[in-house]
């Protein structure tokens, strides 16, 4: 398997271009393409195709692409929309690899343009031609030379990789960055993303070497799962920033209107950010300071701030605004603040924001900024300084300058004013410390620095769809949603929403149906009074509001009479609604008790989402008292989820209530995480109340909706990220009787996988990896161990109980990728030197290719040295067919065909 070039690398490295549209008329788009051709410093072939012109400023203009004597790596189409198809057509003739096209006037214009985009992605497909675009501005890779765009001017090379559905911002941030000496590896705009997309053109900035951080603007999202995939890849290596247009209504549906692709929830995007290590910044003023400090020497920890200032009224702003987005100000240990106590004055605050007084010199300014970065409760420090009689803004700076070469935790400084702080500011910019004008936008950075850390901890995580409990009673489960699709409905009623419950051991208040008065008293007797009673009803979703719903009966008598009055009640609010009977269940009554709701919603992108708030009459609560996460969920995400929502601190000691029992809370988001993942019938599910005290947690109702699933799709075809495969992980016993376990790759691997290539000989290294490493580099560890298991596998061989330096023994590895065109996948296998012949590595290519072909995969390839014989009579007894390279004559390409 090659990692070094990536497919898409005659599209942003092209050796020949040809434009068609070439023009002289002044302003065009033919004009200003071929100028920035020029100007850019082309080093290639560069064709023009004009049919009404023989020249074009005094270069050859051929009638046709089909004329031009060479195969072109990228054609670059500007002329009318009704034009392209047959323009597409012909250059998949004459064997173009790439084109981009500029051209609007496609689905964006409704169902003629929609045809015209049809017919032209039908010709670049039927010959194997990409395409970026239509109606985009183009792309540009300056350290090549490479400007094929309409924006007027050009870009400094630089490190950052920017990614835009929007070509009007992509020219903003263009004419903002030069005067700026900001510098850009590639600046693509996607236009449409009709072929190309999002996905493929973030593994690109991922291969590429000169792309060190990328920078994403995202109006909308077609496909969730191949943009999760490709963020969450490119979040492992380099750091990602990234804005996202509609957060509100109006925001939306201009993205709408502009891009065709629907924008999922902003909370689940979030949500869903927060899972791939993404950075979300809210404007592009915030995107170069956050990507100044994030690709600094900081080491992001964690969320804590301490604020240092010498003024009072700057510090408390910065504070106020910290509250506001949810950043928490440090607490200063006991030793910092005797630290400070001896140094300072003795009416200094003694808190945070830490007031060091408006006579503060730059030498008060160290000390307290040094003790505040050696205190383990502070994750950053924010500086503050105001321009005083007693202060040198100057000097300051240096000595913070000074000081930040000696840590790494994040310090952010905010010098206000302008003439006396111009000299201080200058400095910080130099040596790379973020500096700012007011103190909100620094509270900002940091909260993004935060947020960076806090979401490359989630990105490592890689949850079963099962957890590690008591296995669910699956088929139970199923059974009773195949018995209720089967009788063509698609609401459960309460008995079988608390089946499914019960089936995946979440505790239940246990309920039974009565169809008549007298049933219900005998029933209620048999529960035990107080009991609750309420409408069975499928078309009554919300049974309080239709008056079907009576708490704490605590007679017989009383359960007759309400009985009736349900009844009664129920047919006058709702006449067309079927009542099948009145539910029984015991009155919960917890003393401690707290109301929650515990849910799962199908966004229309991102695919299920797990909701936590609370849960009775404040069901309906928004922002900070709900979280929102993407399952699966493993015991550290759903801290971090409870962690993210104020309903939390409720759960701990409050109002002379103990704290629950956050244990049962855990449990049944991991179980209902399960359910979600093992269940793609289920749509929508709604546990409220949930009651939770120091003992447990019970639901007291629930109601679930489900729907009919194509037979065909894929066990976790729902979901935006897929499980770690656990149903995969499989024993082998070797010819000599020892047991191995082969199981899919997860992120915890990393040493284990560093330990076992560093194991390999030399021979062993260069056959798999075709060079002489010596061993992985920190890149090349992410992207073996960290990996989506719906586009890749990778399977280890780990011998059973044994290890060494507390890690298991790795014996040997197979992975696959699928390639672009999805129906082949490229593979590769390295066994230990120490275990060759024992036939690991025919049970490691037997399960790989298994998984391949129930993924779908039509052809399983794989590259080998032709020296390699071993290697090559191997893949040969497993039926791949063998010929020469068609690029490398040095390789074998080897074809199995699967499906």
């Amino acid at each position: 398997m090659n990692y070094e070039k990536h497919y898409l690398t005659p599209l942003f490295e092209p050796k020949s271009i040809a434009i068609i549209g070439a023009s002289e008329t002044p302003g065009s788009i033919g004009e200003t393409l071929l100028r920035n051709v020029i100007d850019g410093g082309f080093r290639g072939k560069l064709f023009l195709v004009n049919p009404r012109h023989t020249t074009v400023f005094g270069q050859k203009a051929y009638e046709s692409v089909e004329n031009i004597p060479q195969r072109l790596d990228l054609v670059v189409i500007c002329t009318k929309a009704e034009t392209v198809p047959a323009i597409v057509e012909a250059c998949g003739r004459a064997g173009a690899r790439n084109a981009i096209v500029i051209s609007g006037g496609f689905a964006e214009m409704g169902p003629r343009g929609a045809n015209l985009l049809r017919s032209t992605l039908d010709s670049a497909r039927r010959h194997g031609l990409r395409l970026l675009g239509p109606n985009c501005l183009g792309l540009m890779r300056p350290g090549s030379g490479i400007n094929v765009t309409f924006a007027h001017g050009s870009a400094n090379p630089g490190t950052i990789g920017l990614i835009s559905q929007s070509g009007a911002l992509c020219t903003a941030i263009l004419d903002w960055a030069l005067p700026n000496n900001v510098g850009f590896s590639n600046v693509v705009s996607l236009g449409s993303e009709s072929d190309v997309d999002f996905g493929e053109v973030l593994e690109y900035m991922v291969a590429d070497p000169r792309t060190e951080n990328i920078f994403l603007y995202i109006e909308g999202i077609k496909n969730a799962r191949r943009f999760m995939s490709a963020l969450r890849a490119a979040a492992r290596c380099k750091p990602v920033l990234l804005i996202k247009v509609g957060r509100h209504q109006a925001g939306k549906n201009a993205a709408l209107s502009h891009t065709g692709a629907m924008v999922g929830a902003d909370d689940v995007f979030d949500a869903a950010l927060r899972r791939a290590g993404v950075v979300r910044l809210g404007n592009v003023g915030q995107m170069y300071a956050a990507a100044q400090a994030l690709f600094s020497h900081f080491h992001p920890r964690g969320n804590r701030l301490m604020i240092v200032t010498n003024g009072g009224g700057p510090g408390v702003m910065a504070a106020d605004h910290a509250d506001d987005i949810g950043i928490p100000l440090a607490q200063m240990s006991k030793e910092t603040i005797e630290k400070l106590n001896a140094v300072l004055p003795s009416t200094w605050s003694k808190a945070n924001p830490a007031d060091l007084l408006g006579d503060a010199d730059p030498a008060r300014y160290a000390t307290a900024i040094t003790a505040c970065l050696e205190d383990n409760n502070v994750d950053g420090v924010l500086a503050i300084l105001t321009p005083q009689a007693m202060t040198d803004p100057t000097q300051a700076a240096r000595e913070i300058i000074e000081i930040a070469n000696k840590f790494d935790k994040p310090l952010v400084t905010c010098w206000m004013g302008e003439e006396q702080v111009r000299e201080a500011r200058r400095l910080f910019r130099g040596a790379g410390i973020p500096t700012f004008r007011t103190p909100e936008p620094a509270v900002e950075l940091f909260s993004h620095i935060s947020n960076y850390y806090r979401n490359q901890q989630l990105l490592m995580q890689a949850p079963a769809s099962i957890s590690n409990q008591v296995a669910p009673r699956l088929e139970s489960a199923k059974l009773v949603i195949e018995t209720a699709l089967s009788e063509g409905r698609k609401q459960l009623n309460e008995m079988e929403s608390k089946a499914l419950l019960a089936a995946f051991r979440i505790p239940i208040a246990q309920t039974v149906v009565a169809r008549s008065p007298s049933e219900a008293m005998v029933l209620s007797e048999e529960i035990g009074l107080p009991v609750v009673m309420k409408v069975d009803s499928p078309q009554i979703a919300h049974k309080s509001e239709a008056g079907g719903v009576r708490l704490n009966l605590q007679t017989l008598a009383q359960v007759r009479d309400a009985y009736n009055e349900i009844i009664v009640e129920v047919k006058k609010h709702c006449p067309e609604a079927i009542i099948h009977g009145i539910a029984i269940e015991p009155m919960i009554q917890k003393a401690n008790g707290r109301e929650l709701v515990v849910g799962m919603a199908r966004d229309q992108i991102f695919g299920p989402t797990i909701i936590f708030g609370p849960g009775g009459t404040h069901v309906e609560a928004t922002g900070t008292e709900r979280a929102v996460a993407l399952p699966p969920l493993n015991r550290f995400l759903v801290a971090d989820m409870l962690a993210s929502t104020h309903t939390a601190a409720r759960l701990g000691e409050f109002r002379n209530m103990p704290p629950v029992n956050m244990e049962a809370v855990e449990a049944v988001l991991l179980r209902v995480s399960e359910m979600v993942c093992e269940l793609p019938w289920i749509s929508e599910m709604d546990i409220n109340p949930l009651i939770v005290d120091e003992n447990g947690a019970v639901a007291v109702d629930c109601r679930i909706s489900i729907e009919n699933l194509s037979l065909t799709a894929g066990r976790y075809d729902h979901m935006a990220i897929h499980p770690y495969p656990s149903h995969l992980v499989t024993k082998f016993q070797t010819k000599d009787g020892q047991t191995v376990t082969i199981r899919p790759v997860s992120p915890e691997d990393a040493d284990m996988e560093q330990e076992f290539v560093k194991n390999l000989s030399s021979e062993s290294k260069y056959f798999r990896f075709m060079n002489t490493l010596r061993e992985l580099s920190h890149t090349q560890l992410i992207r073996l161990t960290q990996i989506d298991y719906d586009r890749e596998m990778a399977f280890v061989a780990c011998i059973d109980h044994a290890r060494v330096n507390g890690l298991e023994v790795q014996v040997g590895v197979a992975r696959y990728a699928m390639n672009p065109d999805g129906e082949s996948c490229e593979f590769a296998i390295v066994v230990a030197d120490d275990w060759q012949g024992k036939g690991l590595a025919r049970r490691l290519m037997g399960v790989l290719i298994e998984t391949a072909r129930a993924r779908g995969a039509k052809y399983m390839n794989g590259d080998f040295l032709s020296e390699n014989r071993r290697m090559i009579q191997f893949v040969g007894s497993l039926g791949f067919v063998l010929s020469p390279h068609p690029e490398d004559p040095g390789l074998k390409r080897g074809v199995l065909i699967l499906n």
